[in-house]
């Protein structure tokens, strides 16, 4: 008896996906649910999992195929003794071992592309799951053990022929040419697209954060113990967004064709880098959820977007997005839209700047805010205003409990 593996059902918006990697082998024995293959589509890395115990067949396709739902995959021969879970062996190789751990699909390729052995690395996920974090981290620890002077090494001298120092295309200089990823293709398309098909303009403004610095030292470890999550910054600055959005609804608002859209429930993006590039999870009903509930979101969206594991159902829609180019240290920016929202806000780096208080040059821990909006629909006035409410909602939180 034999069973099918298939593509897995695809979401409306998903045409077709393109084979990521196959981890299984024609004639390697199988357990029920082991990851067979990734499939990669424009927003996530699919995990096609075994349907029974036994023997992959030979592969219906081949990595960079491109794939449609339901297409056959492979198939799996059934028997009495396949069906049992095979006996590891002395001598079984890391390949055979690999089932036992834990690993998201980009630590798997990467493992993969390095010839690693799990069993060296230390997974910091849920059961040990191998994270590509984790794979960089163990990289760089054996690059700091190594030998300071290498013997191969080019030392540089007065001497030194120009050849050497890698001018003349020589050897010396190598080039690697890889095809892009569909996530890393369709970001392209989607910033070209905002780029051609809205007028875009950004607008700046600061924000005194001392404030909501004051008020998150204050009760961060008392929220901690109550809710089990840490009080960052992300859900001042999402219900600050909420209650400006509120104010001003064409910022929420979506064109489709000669009509504005205006929605009437807040579904924020929350831009978050992944070993795959950018993704944009949504935060749904951002108006029904209480800071604890906000953190908790970006937490488990942090953690999926590592592992590899965000739904499509998780990625579709929004209708505001927030960026913060300042955990990587990004002082000021102009954000790109992700259509078809009509704005998003650029959060940046939190520095201690001079500014002027009262009559008084004094110290404080200062963040650059951009408004990146469609003029098309968005007017001036109501972006600057916009900006203008997150500001003053910032450098005052009450106002958050009190709706002013």
């Amino acid at each position: 008896m034999s069973h099918d593996v298939r593509v897995p059902v695809l979401p409306e918006s998903v045409a077709d996906a393109s084979v990521a990697a196959w981890h299984k082998q024609p004639g390697d024995a199988v357990r029920e649910g082991e990851n067979l293959i990734d499939l990669e589509t424009d927003k996530v890395v699919l995990e096609v999992p075994a349907p029974a115990a036994g023997i992959l067949g030979a592969h219906q396709v081949q990595v960079g195929d491109v794939v449609r739902e339901n297409a056959l995959l492979a198939r799996i021969e059934v028997s009495d003794q396949s069906s049992r879970p095979p006996l590891p062996k002395e001598n079984e190789t890391t390949e055979l071992r690999e089932f036992e751990i834990p690993i998201a699909p980009a630590a798997r390729r990467l493992l993969k592309e390095m010839n690693l052995d799990p069993q060296q690395i230390h997974g910091s996920g849920k059961d040990g799951r191998i994270h590509k974090a984790d794979v960089v981290a163990w990289l760089d620890q054996r690059e700091k053990a190594a030998p300071e002077h290498d013997p191969d090494a080019l030392t540089l001298t007065a001497e030194t022929p120009v050849s050497a120092l890698g001018l003349s295309g020589d050897a010396g200089r190598p080039e690697q040419r890889v095809p892009m990823t569909r996530l890393r293709a369709r970001i392209a398309e989607r910033l070209i697209q905002a780029q051609h098909n809205a007028a875009l303009l950004t607008t700046f403004n600061e924000v005194n954060l001392r404030a909501v610095m004051a008020l998150r030292d204050q009760y961060k470890i008392l929220f901690e113990k109550r809710h089990g999550v840490r009080l960052g910054f992300m859900s001042f600055f999402v219900q600050a967004v909420v209650e400006a959005l509120q104010r001003f609804p064409v910022l929420n608002a979506t064109l489709d064709g000669d009509d504005i859209v205006y929605h009437g429930y807040f579904d924020i993006g929350i831009a978050v880098s992944s070993p795959r590039g950018l993704v944009v999870p949504i935060l749904r009903n951002c108006d029904q959820l209480s800071m604890a509930d906000i953190e908790h979101g970006i937490a488990q969206f942090g953690q999926k977007a590592k592992d590899g594991t965000l739904s499509f159902e998780e990625l579709n829609g929004g209708t505001f997005s927030i960026t913060n180019g300042g955990v990587f240290g990004s002082l000021l920016s102009t954000p790109i839209l992700n259509p078809p929202q009509s704005a998003i806000l650029g959060m940046h780096k939190i520095q201690e700047r001079p500014i002027v208080e009262n009559g008084q040059i004094v110290i404080a821990p200062m963040m650059y805010l951009a408004l990146t909006y469609d003029h098309r629909i968005i007017d001036g006035r109501d972006a600057v205003q916009f900006l203008v409410a997150i500001k003053d909602t910032l450098e005052d939180p009450a106002r958050l409990l009190l709706r002013v």
